[in-house]
């Protein structure tokens, strides 16, 4: 595992002494980053240091990258469906705007592999909740015969749009952790223990 870190962060031009990671909690807590090895309790964090390296770990939930390349800011935050519910997306647009002075609409977001809306079956307790947050039904899809299902990048989406941002200036790359075995852990797939993936952001030099 140390050997594929050091390589990923070797093409980043960083090292482990730039990594900022997080104990990620599923919560809508942002941090401002600062290099330390996932000790910081928290699922989102902004910088606009240009040697930090801002990691996410996932195995399903999906990892957001913001960049905002008029402030020179970046942001990155770990959304599963807690973190989704707390408002993780907008959480991460606020900080950047109220810290650092960027506008919703400059802003770039990438959304990284995660389970997709057709793979993640949920509870109707989980469910219900979606249903009575401002995302309604707009997020779930109930088979009679299979379940009810929910679509964490739709409701990531809509966050991050409500927020301000541009919806052509989100990316999505529509990777499915639980469907592609041969290249994703899967949390939700495999069990626990299973492994996780790095989503990595740095401002360019």
């Amino acid at each position: 595992m140390k050997r594929n870190q050091d390589r990923v962060l070797r093409q980043f031009g960083s090292d482990i002494d730039n990594v900022c990671g997080l104990s990620q909690i599923h919560s809508a807590r942002i941090v401002e980053a600062k290099p330390n090895w996932f000790v910081e309790r928290a699922d989102g964090m902004v910088t606009d240091q240009p040697d930090n390296t801002l990691v996410i770990s996932m195995a399903d939930c999906y990892p957001l990258l913001v960049h905002d390349p008029v402030k020179k800011v970046i942001g990155a935050a770990h959304a599963g469906w807690r973190g989704t519910l707390a408002g993780i997306a907008l959480s991460v647009v606020e900080t950047m705007t109220k810290r650092y002075g960027s506008y919703p609409s400059d802003l770039r977001v990438a959304i990284g592999p995660g389970i997709s809306g057709n793979c993640y079956q949920v509870g109707p307790e989980v469910a219900d909740r979606f249903r009575l947050a401002p995302f309604g039904d707009k997020v779930l899809q109930e088979d009679g015969a299979r379940g009810i299902y929910l679509d964490l990048v739709t409701a990531n989406i809509l966050q991050l749009v409500k927020a301000g941002v541009v919806e052509s200036k989100i990316q999505n790359t529509g990777m499915c952790t639980h469907c592609d075995k041969e290249t994703f852990f899967s949390h939700r797939r495999d069990g626990n223990p299973t492994g996780r993936h790095w989503a990595l952001v740095r401002l360019p030099r």
